[in-house]
């Protein structure tokens, strides 16, 4: 039988991986990483897998690796996608998931990250655009506004974000709403210019061009 997302979501270390890792961020100060996060980014990469035609199978491998992508921070924010894939790794061969579909899985881990990540196959890829779509106020764990850093404001700022795939046209189009009340469009690419680049390079990997839409403007 094959190793399925419910299964993954079953598996009691993985849980707690997720539960903690979550915890420990907050005591940093990051946003949230919990199981909106990994759900939402889950959802996003099967979405994208599917859309484009590839096979049922690879858009499960697509939402397990979504749905795992953050468990390495419970080992430390550092590298966590590398930690990740080699906490993903013997759980999921214990699982019975063949090996040829973990190497995939953990490959996408341990690329999803923008300071040394590369869309090294397409649920990689699909990981990728998945996450750094994830750009909402409702991660924001700082309740003080006063307090806000450039990561707050530019999460908090953002009122809607969503990932469009026009699989006729190839175009992977992210499609964000930021108030600028409270921040500028500017300061969405101080800290996230390297991400974008990144999901550019993940579209393309997947044979798509990539658009990047603010407030109505094309800006990608």
């Amino acid at each position: 039988m094959l190793v399925t997302l419910d299964d993954v979501k079953a598996n009691p270390v993985i849980d707690t991986c997720i539960r903690k890792g979550n915890e420990f961020l907050g005591s940093m100060g990051f946003t949230e990483h919990s199981y909106r996060h990994v759900n939402l980014v889950s959802s996003i990469a099967e979405s994208i897998i599917r859309k484009l035609g590839y096979p049922e199978r690879d858009a499960q491998l697509a939402a397990i690796a979504g749905y795992l992508h953050d468990i390495g921070n419970v080992v430390s924010r550092n590298d966590h996608g590398i930690s990740g894939a080699h906490i993903a790794f013997p759980i999921l061969l214990q699982m019975g998931m063949p090996p040829e579909e973990v190497c995939t899985v953990v490959s996408a881990i341990a690329n999803h990250e923008e300071q040394y990540g590369q869309p090294v196959n397409h649920i990689a890829a699909a990981l990728i655009l998945a996450d750094k779509s994830d750009v909402h106020r409702s991660r924001v764990r700082n309740t003080d506004f006063a307090t806000f850093d450039i990561h707050d404001r530019v999460n908090y700022a953002a009122e809607h974000a969503f990932v469009y795939v026009n699989e006729k046209n190839r175009i992977i189009t992210m499609e964000l709403s930021i108030d600028i009340s409270i921040t500028p469009v500017m300061e969405y690419f101080e800290i996230f210019l390297d991400r974008m680049i990144l999901c550019r390079r993940a579209a393309n990997h997947l044979g798509c061009n990539f658009e990047l839409v603010i407030n109505g403007a094309k800006l990608l």
